[in-house]
């Protein structure tokens, strides 16, 4: 029995992919020009990084957005307008860490860690379209997002002693951010907001 192709992606989630994917390449970008001393081209890039970093949460917003609207939700996940929640706190928890990390662009120490931790709060929606992880729920996709926190938290304490506060408190918004998106989502002000925000 033939199966139907999947839709087309529409022009809007191509350019979401663009934008989402060139912060990855930028990111890897950036860490090789410092590890080679080429901090004067990593200062000039950056400033596309800031754009990025400004663009990249209002697209994402509108396909979340977009998506809620068209009752997109995982298999097996809750309700659109309550699964909704998870993307909007994945940009709000990018976007703090990203311009928090640009605020600090002049302490290099506090700066580097930050922007690892705004890039590893991006990779939670990728983690969860591998296979079985989606059907596996929250604790396998936050759960692996938390895997690669840990990990920064155990380099500091390994390599320098102790965890530098960046990573400590950066870490800490990550991780608490999971469980208190998942109670806001069920509750009446929130739906009422989602409600609000796909009319």
């Amino acid at each position: 029995m033939a199966t139907s192709a999947p839709p087309a992606l529409s022009p809007l989630l191509h350019v979401h992919g663009a934008l989402f994917t060139s912060w990855i390449l930028l990111f890897l970008s950036q860490t090789t020009l410092v590890a080679a001393g080429r901090t004067d081209l990593h200062r000039r890039l950056g400033v596309a990084g800031a754009l990025l970093a400004l663009v990249m949460p209002v697209i994402g917003m509108v396909v979340a957005i977009e998506a809620a609207r068209r009752g997109v939700t995982p298999a097996g996940g809750p309700a659109p307008l309550v699964f909704l929640v998870v993307p909007i706190f994945d940009l709000l928890l990018f976007t703090t860490l990203a311009w928090t990390g640009l605020y600090f662009r002049r302490t290099k120490d506090t700066h580097k860690r930050l922007m690892l931790l705004a890039t590893i709060s991006l990779l939670t929606p990728a983690i969860a379209r591998l296979p079985g992880i989606i059907s596996a729920g929250p604790p396998a996709f936050f759960g692996l997002t938390d895997l690669r926190v840990i990990a920064c938290l155990v380099y500091d304490r390994v390599s320098r002693g102790r965890i530098h506060p960046a990573f400590f408190w950066g870490g800490l918004f990550v991780i608490a951010s999971q469980p208190l998106r998942l109670l806001i989502g069920g509750t009446g002000a929130w739906l009422a907001f989602a409600t609000w925000l796909t009319r």
